[in-house]
C-alpha cells in the first residue's frame, strides 16, 4: 500500500506542475466547499428558450443600431436647400395673390360706392331746409335735396335739388342747383342744370351739364351742354359749352367757346381752303 500512495503522490505533484491553474482551481474548490454561506444557484431549472429569445433580442438591437445613425450627403442637403427655396416662392406667390385680391375687392367696393353716389335710385325723397335766421358752420351731406335759406360756411353735398335763397360761403355739390337772390362764394358743381335767377351774385366756377344764367357770375363757365345768357346776366369770365344764347342786354366779359359742339369748325375751313 505505501507504494501505490507514494506513486499516487508522485504522479498528482507531476500533473500539477503541468498544469499549474488546476492547483489553484483545486484549491478555490476546496474553500468553496467549506464555505457553508456559499449559495448554489445551478440547482435552479435553467429556461433556455427564454434565454435564447433574450440573446436574439439582443442582437436584433445591436443589428438595427447602426440603421439609427443618419448620414446626411451633400447632394441630399442641396436638394433640401431646392425644395426650402421653392416653398418660400410659393409662399411669396400666395401672398402676392391675397395682396391683389384684397387690393381688387378694395376697387370693387370703391367702385360701387362711386356709383351709389350718382345713381338717381339713391336719392331721398326728403328735403333738409334750413330756415332763415339760422346760421351753420361746417360741411352739410344729405341724401336728399336741400333748401337753404339762412347761412351756411361750409360745403355742401347733396344727391338731390340744392335750392339756395340765403348765403352759402362754400362748394356745393348736387344733381341740380337753384339760386334766387342768393349770395353764393364758392365753387358750384352739379351732374344737371344749374339755374342762377335774378338777384343772385356768385363768385366761383360753375361746372354743370346745362346753365340758365340770369344774376351775377364772377367766374369761368364750363358747360357741357347749351348755356342760355338772359337780359339780366352779368357775366365776368369765359364761356365754354356746346351751344350758347345770349339775350339782348346780358353783359360778358370774357371769350365764349363752343368747344362741346358736334360741328368740326377747323375742318370746315380746311375744306374751304383746300378746294
Amino acid at each position: 500500500m505505501g507504494f501505490f500512495k507514494d506513486f499516487k503522490d508522485d504522479f498528482s505533484q507531476a500533473v500539477n506542475d503541468l498544469i499549474p491553474g488546476e492547483e489553484e482551481n483545486a484549491e478555490e474548490e476546496g474553500a468553496l466547499e467549506n464555505d457553508d454561506m456559499v449559495v448554489n444557484t445551478l440547482d435552479a431549472e435553467v429556461d433556455a428558450e427564454r434565454e435564447l429569445f433574450k440573446l436574439n433580442g439582443l442582437l436584433e438591437q445591436v443589428a438595427e443600431a447602426p440603421a439609427q445613425q443618419t448620414v446626411v450627403k451633400p447632394q441630399q442637403v442641396a436638394r433640401m436647400e431646392q425644395e426650402l427655396a421653392k416653398e418660400v416662392k410659393r409662399t411669396d406667390a400666395r401672398a402676392t395673390m391675397e395682396e391683389r385680391k384684397r387690393m381688387n375687392e378694395e376697387a370693387m367696393r370703391t367702385s360701387a360706392k362711386q356709383t351709389m353716389e350718382v345713381n338717381p335710385e339713391s336719392i331721398s325723397d326728403e328735403t333738409t331746409v334750413i330756415t332763415e335766421g339760422t346760421s351753420i358752420n361746417g360741411d352739410i351731406n344729405a341724401d336728399g335735396s336741400i333748401d337753404i335759406r339762412g347761412r351756411i360756411g361750409g360745403n355742401v353735398t347733396c344727391n338731390g335739388k340744392l335750392v339756395i335763397t340765403g348765403i352759402l360761403e362754400g362748394n356745393s355739390n348736387s344733381s341740380e342747383f337753384f339760386a334766387d337772390a342768393a349770395k353764393i362764394q364758392g365753387e358750384v358743381n352739379s351732374t344737371g342744370t344749374v339755374k342762377i335767377g335774378i338777384g343772385s351774385v356768385v363768385i366761383g366756377n360753375i361746372t354743370a351739364a346745362s346753365a340758365v344764367i340770369a344774376g351775377a357770375i364772377k367766374g369761368d363757365i364750363d358747360v357741357q351742354g347749351p348755356v342760355v345768357v338772359d337780359t339780366s346776366a352779368v357775366i365776368m369770365g369765359n364761356i365754354k359749352s356746346r351751344s350758347v344764347q345770349i339775350n339782348n342786354g346780358a353783359v360778358i366779359e370774357g371769350f365764349c367757346s363752343q368747344c362741346y359742339a358736334d360741328i368740326d369748325v377747323q375742318g370746315l375751313f380746311d375744306e374751304k381752303k383746300e378746294s
